[in-house]
C-alpha cells in the first residue's frame, strides 16, 4: 500500500506542477513590456490599424479573459494560432521538435558514456594523475557558458574538421537527390557541433556524480571481500562497484534529460539549428505568445515528466524511500 500511495502522490504532484507551469507560461510572457502589435515595429501603422490588429489577435481582452480562453483551448488539445502566420501552433512545434530530439540524443549519449567512463576511472585511480585530470577537465567544461563553447567550436573546430557550423542540412542536396545514405551523413555532420556542445558541457556533471558514488561503494566491506578473493579489477568495478552505484547515476540521468531540452534554446540559436530552441528564440523577439506558450509548454512538461520518471525509478531501485 505504501508503494501505491507513493505513486499516487507523485502522479498528483506532477499533474499540479503541469498546471502551475501552464499558468506561469501564460503570465510570464504577458508581464514583459509590449505585445505582438508593438513587436511589429511598424512605423507607418495608424492607431486604428494597431487597434484592429490587437482585436484580431485577441489582445484587446482582459488578461483573465485571455487566460480562460487559453485554458479552454488546451483542454481541447488546441495550442492556438501563431500571431505571425495565423497557422496552428501544434504542427509548427512538431517539425522543429523532430529536429531537436536526435541532436539532443546524440549529445546526451556522449555525455553519459564519457562521463561514466571518466568517473569510474577517477574513482578507481583515486589520488592519481587520472583522477585529478578527470575532475579538473570535467569541472572546466561544466562551468563553461554553453553559447561561448559553441562559438569556440565554430571558430576553431569547424574549420579544422571541415564541419558545417550552421543549419541542419546542405541546401544543394534538395536539388541533387543523392539518396538517403548521403543525406543521413550530411544530417549527422550538421549535428556534430551542437551535439558536442551539449555533451561537453554536461559530461562533467556525470563524471563528478559517478566518481562520488563509486568512491562510496568502493569503501564497502563486500568490495574488500571481492579483492581478497582475487577477483579481477574490471570484474570488481563492473559487477560490484558500478552496479551498486547506479541509483544516483540513474536518477541524475533522468533529471538531466528534461533540462537538456531547455538548454537547446541557446545552442540552436548559436548554430542556427532549426529546432524547438530556435523556434522559441525567434518567437520571443516577435512576441508571438501562442508559439512561446506552446514551446515552453513542451519544455516544461519534458522537465516535469523526467522528474516524474526519476521519482518512479528511484522508488523501484530503492523502495525504502517510502518508509
Amino acid at each position: 500500500m505504501r508503494g501505491s500511495d507513493y505513486i499516487i502522490k507523485r502522479t498528483a504532484f506532477a499533474v499540479v506542477t503541469v498546471f502551475v507551469a501552464i499558468t506561469l507560461n501564460f503570465i510570464i510572457f504577458r508581464a514583459a513590456p509590449g505585445d505582438a502589435v508593438t513587436g511589429e515595429r511598424c512605423r507607418n501603422c495608424t492607431k486604428e490599424f494597431k487597434a484592429n490588429l490587437r482585436k484580431e489577435l485577441g489582445l484587446d481582452k482582459s488578461k483573465w479573459e485571455q487566460y480562460v480562453i487559453y485554458i479552454k483551448q488546451l483542454a481541447h488539445g488546441d495550442l492556438g494560432y501563431s500571431f505571425e502566420d495565423k497557422q496552428p501552433v501544434a504542427p509548427q512545434l512538431w517539425g522543429p521538435l523532430k529536429n531537436t530530439l536526435p541532436m539532443l540524443a546524440l549529445g546526451t549519449a556522449f555525455s553519459i558514456v564519457f562521463g561514466i567512463l571518466t568517473g569510474v576511472i577517477a574513482a578507481w585511480r583515486r589520488g592519481t594523475f587520472w583522477d585529478r585530470s578527470s575532475v579538473l577537465v570535467g569541472l572546466g567544461f561544466y562551468s563553461l557558458p554553453t553559447q561561448w563553447l559553441g562559438l569556440m567550436l565554430i571558430f576553431f573546430v569547424a574549420p579544422m574538421l571541415s564541419l558545417p557550423s550552421s543549419g541542419i542540412s546542405d541546401p544543394f542536396l534538395e536539388f541533387t537527390d543523392p539518396g538517403w545514405w548521403p543525406a543521413l551523413i550530411d544530417r549527422l555532420k550538421h549535428m556534430v557541433l551542437p551535439s558536442a556542445t551539449i555533451g561537453l558541457v554536461i559530461y562533467g556533471e556525470y563524471t563528478l556524480i559517478v566518481r562520488s558514488a563509486m568512491l562510496e561503494t568502493l569503501g564497502e566491506d563486500y568490495i574488500l571481500t571481492a579483492r581478497a578473493k582475487g577477483l579481477a579489477t574490471w570484474t570488481i568495478v563492473r559487477k560490484h562497484a558500478l552496479r551498486n552505484s547506479m541509483l544516483p547515476i540513474t536518477t541524475l540521468i533522468f533529471l538531466s534529460l528534461g533540462y537538456i531540452v531547455g538548454g537547446a534554446i541557446l545552442i540552436e540559436s548559436v548554430f542556427n539549428y532549426p529546432g524547438i530552441g530556435l523556434l522559441t528564440y525567434d518567437a520571443v523577439f516577435a512576441k508571438d505568445y501562442p508559439i512561446m506558450q506552446g514551446a515552453f509548454l513542451v519544455l516544461t512538461v519534458s522537465v516535469i515528466f523526467a522528474n516524474y520518471v526519476a521519482d518512479l525509478l528511484y522508488f523501484r531501485l530503492d523502495p525504502r524511500i517510502t518508509e
